[in-house]
């Protein structure tokens, strides 16, 4: 394995592009409406991009053909853009990777249209619970398997599964470094140390936590049940008393530097 530690210069990089990154999700929030064409939010994300002085990673990246995913009800992750309109009731992650002076900086939200259900509502929360539940399992001396305990720990109370297929990973001067950063409980251990920058990015699911790609493009992961998913994820950077949040935005009640000085 792999891993590079970034300097105080590259984390203060990193963070510019988590901040166009998070920029990102703000500016298209309004914009998440029935009726609303995943193409089209796709080429307005991605002039906002373009007017921070960023490029997005995800266009050409092993050949993705859009600026950005946009995964819709039952699609895990790697929506690509359409003419899909948006519809009430429907829950979407928006998933944004931008590259700023050489640095990526990634982040997805969700959001809902209009009303949901009650069970997608809660499916929603819960996604974002295990976020921040992993997130504060970040800090030096820390064991990476306790992001994956934590975050399975509140999926199963929840009554929900955690996808096993995809996961967080480091990131940097490239879109996917070492270490992978696995969701669920697991035995992945490897020991957390200051300046180590990768994202947790859980994506829960209704039913099972089985996916299937779509035969058609290659890329679009769906549940394999058809039931709902949903995802958050964080660019984070391990920091001597804990980790900051490189992409938080401004609605997020969490605090960009989350310190963990109690569990040293």
């Amino acid at each position: 394995m792999d891993i590079t530690l970034k300097s105080a210069a590259e984390i203060a990089q990193m963070r510019e592009a988590g901040r166009i990154a998070a920029g990102v999700l703000e500016f298209i929030g309004p914009h998440m409406l029935p009726g609303a064409v995943t193409l089209e939010l796709d080429e307005m994300m991605n002039d906002y991009i373009q007017k921070q002085g960023a490029v997005s990673a995800d266009l050409g990246y092993h050949g993705y053909p859009r600026y950005t995913c946009i995964s819709v009800n039952e699609v895990v992750c790697h929506g690509i853009p359409s003419t899909h309109r948006l519809r009430r009731g429907d829950i979407v992650n928006v998933d944004i990777t931008v590259i700023k002076d050489g640095m990526h900086g990634d982040t997805s939200k969700m959001f809902i249209i209009g009303e949901t259900s009650l069970r997608s509502r809660k499916l929603c929360e819960c996604a974002q619970q295990c976020l921040y539940a992993g997130i504060r399992e970040v800090y030096p001396g820390a064991d990476l398997t306790q992001i994956g305990n934590a975050i399975q720990k509140i999926a199963d109370k929840a009554g929900f599964s955690v996808v096993r297929d995809y996961c967080g990973h480091g990131i940097g001067r490239h879109f996917h470094e070492d270490p992978q950063v696995l969701h669920y409980r697991n035995q992945q251990s490897v020991i957390l140390q200051e300046g180590m920058t990768f994202t947790i990015e859980p994506m829960i699911n209704a039913g099972t936590w089985k996916c299937k790609i779509s035969k058609k493009d290659g890329w679009t992961v769906t549940t394999a049940d058809h039931q709902p998913s949903a995802q958050w994820e964080h660019t984070l950077a391990v920091t001597a008393d804990g980790c900051e949040i490189l992409t938080l935005r401004g609605e997020e009640k969490i605090p960009q530097h989350v310190v963990n000085l109690t569990k040293h």
